[in-house]
This record gives structure tokens, sequence and C-alpha cells, in this order.
């Protein structure tokens, strides 16, 4: 899979979830076969105004494979500076944009899912990250603010339009937040209207999903966020049956409990007690 000049090696993705997603957690599921993961969302004016806090978030190294910066805001000119300054200073290896949170200390400052009710600021602020680096520009997106306003499509090709190199779209709006059903037709709409890569996000919990996800929507790749939680085996299983059609066996206690063990020590190294 490839976003822009960007070669993934698996199609199988690790959602940017805030404070879930921290260094600890990417070098975990690295050796599993993700393709890509990304940092924790990173505020756009956090950066501006040299946070330290905000930076530590942007920290990464080679033991968690490729990692894309996920940044949020909704100034066009900051968001640049903060793509400018991340190039340059960290690396990564894209720089993604969040129009997706639905949490509402996100969104009251017009940040987030809030951007899709602002198509066109939207579109600036895109444009003002792509033209900021030489890094591909991805951007999160949601079906739209609500049930009446469904305008993925639409804001996904304002994307395309201006150089973002792939969309992610969950098949949620804002209003449903992270209940109900995720709506794949929806996702595979916006697949069908764009010639970059549309990544598939929402409700993939096992194999079957995962497959039927792909299938459904004609994506490119798939997400995977609350269903991969404490379950970096799925990522492992996924890729084997996408490949082989040949499904793996379930962890064993012992193997569950190595991880866990991995995970307590990497986050007593990386945060303290």
């Amino acid at each position: 899979m490839n976003i822009g000049t960007l070669t993934l090696k698996t199609p199988i993705l690790l959602a940017p979830m805030a404070g879930v997603t921290d260094r600890t957690c990417r070098r975990i599921y690295a050796p599993f076969g993700v393709g890509l993961s990304y940092t924790e969302m990173v505020s756009s004016r956090g950066l501006f105004y040299k946070d330290p806090k905000t930076r530590v978030l942007l920290e990464h190294d080679e033991r968690e494979g490729l990692v894309g910066a996920q940044l949020f805001g909704n100034e066009p000119e900051i968001m640049a500076d903060a793509a400018r300054r991340v190039t340059e200073e960290f690396a990564p290896a894209l720089i993604d944009i969040n129009m997706g949170c639905p949490v509402r200390k996100i969104v009251q400052n017009g940040d987030g899912s809030a951007l899709m009710k602002t198509p066109e600021l939207a579109q600036q602020v895109a444009k003002a990250v792509v033209d900021a680096t030489n890094l591909p520009v991805t951007v999160k997106l949601r079906l739209g603010w609500d049930e009446t306003s469904k305008n993925a499509v639409e804001l996904a090709k304002r994307m395309e339009s201006v150089g973002v190199a792939a969309v992610t779209v969950h098949g949620r709006t804002r209003e449903q937040l992270y209940m109900g059903k995720a709506d794949w037709q929806g996702i595979r709409e916006v697949k069908q209207a764009l010639s970059i890569p549309v990544i598939g996000n929402g409700d993939v919990v096992d194999i079957d999903s995962a497959v039927a996800l792909l299938e459904t929507t004609g994506c490119d790749g798939v997400m995977l966020g609350r269903g991969i939680m404490g379950n970096p085996w799925l990522i492992r299983e996924i890729n084997t049956y996408l490949k082989t059609g040949e499904r793996l066996n379930q962890p064993t206690f012992e193997e569950r409990m190595a991880v866990l063990r991995l995970h307590a020590e990497g986050l007593l190294l990386d945060k303290g007690t």
C-alpha cells in the first residue's frame, strides 16, 4: 500500500488514540505487523507556543516502525507552522490532520470533526499543511457532523484537490460519537469518489469484520482503533489471513502475560511511576 511516496508493508494501520497510542504502545504493537501507526493527536497551538508536554507526544524511534504525526487545529497559518516544525524536528513518516475527533473539548474550539461543518476552512487548513511540508499529508474524518449533514464525499474531494495523499474515514458521524453501528456504505461512497487511497475505520474487531470492511468498501487499508486495544495479536491474525487464508491460534495465557509485562515495563521507563 502506497501513501504518496511512502510504502507500507501491510495495509493495517493503528489508529491515533489519545491516552493510548503513546511510544510504549507503538513499540509493543509494531512487531505484530502494523503498516503505520500514529502519535496521539498533537495540538498545533501547543507546538506554536512551544509547550514541552506537546513536544513529548511527537518523540519516536525506529522500534516503532513507521509513525505518522497527527495534528489538530483550525488556523491554517498555525497548522502550517506546526507542520514545518514537526517535519524539521521530528521527521515522522507523514503528517495526518485530525478532522474526526468528536470529543467536546476539541470540537468546541472548532477543531477535530467541527471542521466538517466548515468545508472551505478545512480545505484551507489542508492546503496550508501540504504546502508547508515535503512529507505525505493525510486526513482523518467522519461521515459528517450529524445525520442531516453527511458531507464526507465533498470534504474528501476537497482534500484530494489540494494534494492530500490519502484519507481515512470513520464510518460514524460526530453526533454518534462511538455509539451505534459504523456505516461502511458511507465509507464506500468516499472510496468510489477518490483516486487517492482511502482507509476504512470503524467496528473492526476480528478477522471477519476486517475482511467484510475491505470487501464492502473497496478500501485500500484498515485502521484499527478500539477493537485492537489489549489485543495486538489481531494485527498478525488479519495480515496472515489476508495473505494466506490461514486463521492463527489465539495467544496463550503465557504469551498475553509476556506482552503485558513488556507494556508495564515500557510505561515505567517512559513515564515513571
